[in-house]
């Protein structure tokens, strides 16, 4: 979706996700180059399988924004593999690629026999986000979960940052977060009961030379969390975030040098990037009762790179 581009596409450390950041030198941004966040592999590299059976899913309904591509696919996909209706949201705009790739992940999440809704919407149009919202909710019956996985980044040395970059960062990252808890509240407070996960990054907690919109972006998307936990936890709402570091995607980005991933696995205490799957995993767990007890929380998800 995430230069009208939407998360991961409207995944954020996911599609043009960066939930990494990049790593290149400043000669690098400078001249205009984008850092990478989300690096895409060039190595064969052990991936996470899905694991997790925490039950008590089975029935529930989700939106998972951003969800044709990287994370936000991983995300709707496991949903579904547990039982979870699921909805998500792409941006038509991105091109026919976006379109393939939504529909494929529509066509998977149906045949793990839950419904399925998806649709174009731009996270950053509140009233198309009310609206998207309000036709999930008749889709699938309710709504009960909803993951903020929408991102995008614009990567470059502050001073040569344009007006209009700052504001498609901070408008996708932050105000469709914004946008898309406002929208599902009412359904989650008059029923006692919501699982809202958002996807921040690593660089909202330690930020690098280059992405000062998207740190901010993603720091301001850890601010909403804990705000959003204390305004309706007293509603049996749990608000969480995860926090990835350099996950693996399936697209393949020429524009990678191989010095950055190399930097990026030394940099990991595990000395390994992450994959989608590794973050999804995490988020059907929030989702879950098993988090019942869990609010407020930002769990990093970056193999020790924070360490």
């Amino acid at each position: 979706m995430s230069e009208k581009k939407h998360p991961e596409p409207i995944s954020s450390p996911g599609g043009l996700h960066t939930p990494g950041g990049g790593l290149p030198g400043r000669a690098q941004l400078e001249s205009g180059e984008r850092a990478v966040g989300l690096l895409s592999e060039r190595e064969p590299e052990t991936q996470s399988q899905p694991i997790l059976d925490v039950g008590g899913l089975r029935g529930r309904s989700a939106i998972v924004t951003g969800g044709a591509t990287g994370i936000g696919r991983a995300v709707v996909l496991e949903l579904a593999r547990s039982g979870v209706n699921v909805a998500f949201n792409y941006l038509e705009d991105d091109g026919s690629a976006m379109v393939d790739s939504a529909e494929g992940v529509h066509r998977a999440a149906l045949s793990y026999k839950v419904r399925a809704f998806s649709r174009s919407c731009d996270v950053r149009d509140p009233d198309q986000v009310s609206q998207f919202v309000l036709d999930a909710h008749k889709a699938l019956g309710g709504l009960h979960i909803l993951v903020n996985n929408a991102g995008i980044s614009r990567d470059r040395a502050m001073w040569r940052l344009s007006r209009e970059d700052w504001s498609a960062v901070l408008q996708t990252n932050l105000a469709g977060a914004f946008y898309f808890i406002g929208a599902v509240a009412r359904y989650f407070r008059a029923q006692e009961y919501g699982k809202i996960v958002n996807v921040a990054s690593v660089h909202g907690l330690r930020p690098e030379f280059g992405i000062s919109a998207y740190a901010a972006s993603k720091a301001g998307l850890i601010g909403l969390t804990k705000s959003a936990a204390v305004e309706l936890g007293p509603r049996n709402i749990n608000v969480n975030a995860v926090a990835p570091g350099y996950i693996r995607t399936t697209r393949l980005t020429e524009a990678v040098p191989a010095e950055i991933l190399d930097r990026a696995r030394e940099q990991s205490v595990l000395g390994r990037l992450g994959d989608p799957q590794d973050v999804a995993n995490v988020v059907l767990f929030l989702c879950s009762e098993a988090a019942r007890h869990i609010t407020g929380a930002v769990i990093s998800i970056d193999g020790g790179y924070l360490l």
